[in-house]
């Protein structure tokens, strides 16, 4: 294989110029605040966002995520314990002895703030609240959330809770990769059986392209907030913690992180790249197209660089859709997407589809 050096991006590839956003990001009242592109991961606004802080309800997010996946019949009746019912604080009001769906549990969870719902949650899904809480440690760690751990599933403060707004952002990405939770954090009220749930995030009604996601508060966390903004196919999300401010900061962090790093296409599937030479056949080149569609958020200025990941020739007979290498692109050194490239059209060894001459007679030779 061979490794072109890198180019700067064409405008074919690229689209054309923009204009961004004038001024720099928005001053915010978090401690800790982080803006990320979801599609890409790149941070496009952070402040003090590895500190571990309480994280106050925002915990639920992770409680739901991995609770969605473990059921599977959202219509599943179970019946209250009192061990449900012992949590402080938030509650969706929970029964001893009533029969409620897991379905419910996950809206009042997540719409309600359910401390309630949480523990019973955790009690469904894993038989108890420490094998849950173990659960949900295992799922941060496969998420890369090095720098948090979670003591239990409603977010109050206790000793070993914790998180940063980095590892929160990771989260907030699962979250909105998972069609049930996404669903239900950008639901604004809804009613199943006798109890109507009504979401506490403002910003579902206050800002344009809201999808939802989640609001906490303790006296000792402060508020905490974390949101999710889609506008032109672009998906943002953004945490703050310990935030008297918080709807404004995150409108403010919205504005910013659209206006300023719109995602741009750098390649479309089915795009021909150019080609590559083939030996054995009549036919000397093989055209190669892109696989994938790649997109990345950009600031006016940015200059995108790409490099292709190609055999310097191939040998007939090459079959349609194979794989034939890479087109990876880069911003400042470092790799900001890659698209898989494929050949066009299958290439026979000779024009009527069998070996040479020569090839034939080498292989009528003894060995």
């Amino acid at each position: 294989m061979k490794r072109l050096s890198a180019l700067l991006l064409s405008a074919a590839l690229l689209g054309t110029p923009w204009a961004g956003a004038a001024g720099g990001p928005p001053a915010v009242s978090a401690a800790s605040a982080i803006l990320v592109d979801a599609g890409s991961g790149r941070v496009l606004y952070e402040k003090d966002a590895h500190t571990p802080r309480l994280i106050a309800s925002t915990t639920k997010l992770l409680t739901a995520l991995v609770a969605a996946e473990s059921v599977t019949d959202l219509q599943r009746t179970v019946t209250v314990q009192r061990e449900d019912t012992l949590a402080e604080g938030s509650s969706m009001y929970l029964k001893v002895g009533e029969e409620v769906t897991v379905e419910a549990l996950l809206y009042g969870l997540l719409l309600q703030s359910g401390n309630d719902a949480a523990l019973a949650l955790a009690r469904i899904c894993a038989g108890d609240v420490d094998a849950f809480v173990a659960r949900m440690n295992e799922k941060a760690r496969a998420l890369g959330m090095a720098d948090s751990h979670f003591a239990n599933p409603d977010g109050l403060d206790a000793e070993g809770h914790y998180s940063t707004a980095a590892d929160m952002a990771k989260l907030a990405i699962a979250c909105m990769d998972n069609e049930l939770v996404a669903k239900i954090t950008a639901t604004r009220s809804i009613t199943l059986g006798t109890r109507t749930f009504v979401n506490h995030n403002k910003l579902l009604a206050q800002y344009e392209g809201c999808v939802g996601m989640k609001t906490g508060y303790t006296q000792a966390a402060g508020r905490t907030l974390v949101s999710a903004a889609r506008r032109e196919g672009q998906l943002l999300v953004c945490v703050t913690l310990n935030d008297p401010d918080d709807w404004r900061d995150h409108a403010s962090l919205f504005n910013y992180g659209f206006g300023t790093y719109p995602r741009q296409l750098l390649a479309a599937p089915n795009q021909v790249l150019g080609a590559v030479a083939v030996e054995g056949a009549l036919v000397p080149l093989v055209p190669v197209r892109t696989v994938d569609e790649v997109w990345y958020p950009l600031a006016e200025g940015e200059e995108v660089q790409w490099a292709l990941t190609l055999p310097d020739r191939v040998s007939a007979p090459v079959a349609a859709d194979v794989p034939a290498g890479a087109l990876t692109f880069f911003l400042e050194g470092e790799p900001v997407g890659e698209t898989r490239l494929a050949f066009c059209a299958s290439v026979c060894r000779d024009a009527a589809g069998e070996a040479g001459l020569w090839e034939r007679l080498l292989e009528l030779l003894p060995g």
